[in-house]
């Protein structure tokens, strides 16, 4: 699985890690941030969320026009730059109007940064694998490269969490959900609140009684707390930097290396114009497909924190609680990679070793288990999107030995194909929500004091987890394919449509948040189930057309 890939792919997997670590640790809390800062509405949040991923993703289209003509090296470097001056804006604890503005130059410079880095460095990678020697292994490579990105996501909410508890802490107050709504509706007027808010603010040690202080004070605290936990992504931009730096050395010393890769190249440029064409077109209806993976994966961070926050338990029981807690999780990984390297490894020690390291990180498992309490609680809603990142590291090897064993077979699945499969499954995630949503309020109604019975925290694992599943038969395939049938004068150009395509998706997520509020939950849920559907019915229904070009 680890073996036989090229000079430079695990650090340029790095770079992307440590770039992924901080923008995963600032979107676990952005929406919460625009909430609780600002007092914005669903709404406003939901434009402005979506509006920020649809930049982020739509501008690695023009980052690979500039890269085709003044090389990707060049513009991963200048991107990494540009997003560590964005999260810097965005640590800056301006409030009001200033503070609105800094806001917006931050998530600007944060875009065009990764408009520039994101696809870029995926092309540096797929360049590697033009290689001869290496094509077998392009499919693998993706999944490795993704999983790199999420072990840096799997981080990335605990990191975020810790710092706003520790700085929440430091002022001797503890978060709540509904506190920050009723804070900025009361400072607004609205006295209705006034008892809600009372009954919540007896509960922190700060409150003497005044309780418009006592709001602008936890609005305040809150948002500090929010720009603490923005820093770290400042941090990990620099750490990613010095590891990029170092993996384009490696690859640069590796001259015959990328001898092969520039002579394979120059074969590949004698396409015709109608292969070419051929080519763009069958790119351009994955992309079409994938705009409403996106549109339904990227909830994540939007309706399903919001799901997290106000419809779903703060404390886990029996053994859902191994997945609060971060270290836990980091033993699991551990365990399942030390499993699989058993079994793997070539050598007697090598044998060993990972039977050692798999049974040390059982039996730390089995410790921390039985040293939790009868309940976790205080469980931040930003701590649910760990599930996804955590998943995808854990499950990446079962995919790749999975379709290693089929490709021996001949039975493997083709790139279009998997991303299909990948349509269905999602809409089977989202099935999980709209069954566990039924008879639970609508969002509108909750102000109201109308009291009901909050869902348990495994709803939401659960959907992770088969959504987590879609998304390895997506996500990496994806990018695999585009790297393998762009051509290769517009490699850059077509890596940054595949991320346009995830611009429009991450666009329309905000539609979903627009509707939260008016309607019942299962019907919104239900939405993304039949456009899911829709998107793998037409995937399959040209399957012949992709596969052709495949086999070019």
């Amino acid at each position: 699985m680890f073996k036989g890939q090229p000079k430079g792919f695990y650090t340029l997997a790095l770079a992307n890690t440590g770039e992924r670590f901080g923008f995963y640790t600032m979107l676990a809390i952005f929406a919460l941030f625009l909430q609780a800062k600002f007092g914005f509405s669903a709404v406003a949040t939901s434009n402005i969320f979506a509006g920020f991923l649809a930049f982020v993703y739509f501008l690695p289209l023009f980052g690979g026009f500039l890269a085709d003509k003044f090389g990707y090296s060049r513009m991963v470097t200048i991107g990494i730059i540009v997003m560590f001056f964005g999260y810097v804006f965005l640590t800056l604890p301006f409030f009001g109007q200033s503070g609105i503005v800094t806001m917006f130059g931050a998530l600007f410079l944060i875009a065009i940064g990764t408009g520039l880095f994101k696809g870029n460095l995926q092309v540096i990678i797929g360049n590697l694998y033009d290689a001869p020697q290496y094509q077998s292994k392009r499919d693998s490579a993706f999944s490795l490269f993704y999983m790199a990105i999420n072990l840096g996501a799997m981080f990335a909410p605990v990191a975020a969490t810790k710092v706003t508890e520790y700085f929440m802490a430091k002022y001797d107050l503890v978060y709540n959900g509904a506190i920050p709504a009723l804070c900025h509706k009361f400072l607004a007027g609205d006295t209705s609140v006034a008892q809600q808010l009372t009954e919540l603010a007896q509960q922190q040690l700060v409150f003497t009684g005044d309780l418009a202080l006592f709001a602008e004070l936890y609005i305040k605290r809150l948002s500090e707390s929010y720009h603490w936990g923005f820093a770290i992504a400042c941090f990990s931009m620099v750490l990613s930097i010095v590891i990029y730096g170092f993996s384009f050395i490696v690859v640069k010393r590796n001259k015959q290396e990328a001898k092969q890769i520039e002579e394979s190249n120059t074969l590949k440029q004698e396409l015709s114009p109608e292969q070419t064409k051929k080519r763009i077109s069958a790119l351009m209806l994955v992309f079409a497909v994938v705009i409403f993976f996106w549109m339904a994966f990227s909830q994540s961070g939007l309706t399903l924190t919001f799901f997290a926050r106000d419809y779903t338990t703060s404390y886990a029981e029996g053994i859902t609680r191994i997945g609060f807690d971060i270290w836990n999780l980091v033993l699991l990984t551990i365990a399942v990679y030390g499993a699989f390297a058993i079994f793997q490894s070539e050598k007697k020690l090598n044998k060993l070793i990972a039977t050692a390291i798999t049974f040390i990180a059982i039996i730390g498992v089995c410790i921390k288990y039985f040293s939790l309490g009868n309940t976790t609680s205080d469980i931040l809603p930003q701590t649910f999107q760990q599930f996804n990142p955590f998943f995808v590291v854990v499950l990446t090897p079962v995919f790749i030995n999975l379709f290693g064993a089929m490709a021996k077979r001949g039975k493997e699945p083709s790139a279009p194909k998997k991303i299909g499969i990948g349509m269905f499954i999602g809409a089977c995630g989202f099935l999980i929500m709209a069954i566990g949503s039924i008879g639970l309020p609508m969002p509108n109604d909750l102000t109201s004091g109308e009291t009901f019975t909050k869902v348990s925290p495994n709803l939401l694992i659960y959907t992770y987890l088969v959504l987590t599943f879609a998304e390895l038969f997506l996500s990496p395939m994806g990018t695999s394919f585009v790297s393998r049938v762009a051509p290769p004068k517009y490699k850059g150009a077509m890596m940054g449509c595949w991320f346009a395509a995830s611009a429009v998706g991450n666009y329309l997520v905000s539609i979903i948040g627009m509707l939260w509020g008016d309607i019942p939950l299962w019907i919104l849920w239900g939405i993304l189930i039949v456009l899911c559907l829709i998107s793998a019915s037409f995937i399959f229904a040209i399957m012949k057309r992709l596969e052709s070009v495949i086999e070019e």
